[in-house]
């Protein structure tokens, strides 16, 4: 599911509670914050994009620094690391 789907009034709600959850754990995975607020993980993404275009996050790629090649040596979504910044 989007968040073009999401009503407003809850998009914000999580994407408030998203930011409270990044201001505490200074980072997280894309993994770990679908999970932990049950959302799709591309969903999550394009949530998190919001505090990114607003200079509030920063996301890591870590899969850029990984020397395997045969591009299964872990889950996607656990090298994707967010940062919260401000």
């Amino acid at each position: 599911m989007g968040t073009s789907s999401r009503p407003r009034k809850e998009q914000d709600m999580i994407l408030s509670e998203i930011k409270k959850y990044l201001m505490k754990n200074k980072r997280a995975t894309l993994g770990d914050l679908a999970l932990h607020f049950d959302i799709d993980p591309d969903a999550m993404r394009d949530m998190l994009n919001h505090w990114i275009r607003r200079g509030n996050a920063m996301k890591s790629d870590l899969r850029a620094a990984c020397n395997a090649t045969c591009s299964r040596c872990c889950n996607a979504s656990a090298m994707e690391i967010y940062e919260w910044i401000h």
